[in-house]
Order: structure tokens, then sequence, then C-alpha cells
């Protein structure tokens, strides 16, 4: 005798504004969902989420559930808004602080004048690189992977949008912006090239997504 299923209430299709916390991974907050939503109805709800953050960064992340999964295409391609603080004077070879610092610079001419100046000028359309260590795919392996193997890869360009960049407060070696994007934009890769173009290196020390189009931080839960 089959036995029927209870239908799966509309309950189950949610959005949902979460703020993610440091050192966990996107994927492991859909599976913790995944999990609380399977022992509540009895079966496997799809969870899904519009856009990767880093285990080192925190932030807004939105989730989708059930039927409104469904939008998570849309939702892909919407801006985001970053707050960012880089460290300067030395680099990290993931771009954040997965890391050590490798390599080490001297600061002693930079100027506030000049920060500013500098980072104002990646305002605009640019061509960025993506980090190494990230979850790329090339030729079926994620980067992350290649790198770590030790292995050498040619990592191409990107066209990305920096739609706005605002510096907040500077406290060497410290500097800290606000920045609006594109989809596809790598703060950790934004710190390298703006280390880079203040010869003086840096690194992404914090991160945190505010905003995912119109949907705000302010509005989420932990």
């Amino acid at each position: 005798m089959t036995v029927k299923k209870k239908p799966i209430p509309k309950s189950v299709d949610n959005l949902l504004l979460v703020n993610k916390p440091l050192f966990f991974s996107s994927s492991y907050l859909c599976s913790l969902l995944k999990k609380k939503m399977k022992r509540s109805y009895g079966r496997r709800i799809k969870v899904g989420h519009s856009g990767t953050l880093d285990p080192l960064a925190s932030g807004l992340m939105i989730i989708c559930t059930g039927k409104k999964t469904k939008l998570l295409a849309s939702m892909q391609s919407l801006d985001k808004e970053y707050v960012a603080t880089i460290k300067v004077g030395a680099t990290t070879p993931c771009y954040d602080g997965e890391l050590d610092e490798n390599r080490f610079y001297s600061t002693a001419h930079l100027t506030h004048s000049f920060i500013e100046k500098t980072i104002n000028s990646f305002e605009g359309e640019r061509l960025q690189r993506p980090p190494i260590y990230s979850a790329i795919r090339k030729s079926g392996d994620r980067l992350y992977n290649i790198a770590r193997s030790g292995r050498s890869t040619q990592i191409d360009l990107r066209k990305i949008k920096i739609r706005s960049i605002k510096v907040t407060n500077i406290n060497l070696p410290f500097i800290s912006f606000v920045v609006s994007c594109s989809k596809g934009t790598y703060i950790r890769s934004l710190a390298s090239d703006i280390g880079f173009a203040l010869d003086s290196g840096a690194w992404l020390y914090k991160l945190t997504r505010t905003k995912i189009g119109n949907y705000n931080i302010n509005k989420s839960f932990s």
C-alpha cells in the first residue's frame, strides 16, 4: 500500500535575508537550513543563495527556499555594496588573511590626499583578474584547488564596474572604504590592485557585504 506524502505547505517558499557570520562558508549556511527544514517537513526542500561570500567575509546573503529558489537566477546579476578595510604595506598570496603576509613594502610615501585620489580613480569600468584562491572553475577544477596543489594557470580577465567607491577612514596601515560594484567583482582583487596603484602592496583585512540590489543588511537576521 502506497502512503501518500503530505503536500508541502507554502510556508516553505521563502526569501530570507541573512547576515552571514565570519568563518561560515555560504554552502555550509545553506546546508544548515536544509537539515533544519528536512527535520521540520520530513523531506528535502530546495535551498539556494544568490551569491557566495568568502568565509573571511561577513554580511548580507539572500537565501531562497522551496519555489522561491526560481528567483535566484535574476538576483545573481544585482549590484553589491561592501564596507571594506585593507591593510597596506604587505601582500598575501590569497589577497586576504587566510594566508600569512609574504611580501612587504614601504608606506612612508602615502599621504591622505594621494590615497583618496588613487582609490577614487578606480570608479568606472575596468578589467579585473580574479584571485587564484577562488571558486572559479578552470579546465574542470576549482582555482583554489589548483593553487593549493602548487600548479599554475592563466586566469582570464573579467570586465567589472565600480559604480562608486569612497574612503571612509585612514589609519595607516589600515584604509577603509565603501564600494558599490557590479556582479563578479572580487573585492580581494580590488584590494590587491589598490595596493599596486599605491605602490605599497595591500590585502583585504575585513569585508562586510551591506547591500544586494535594493536588499539591505539592516533588514537581515543572524
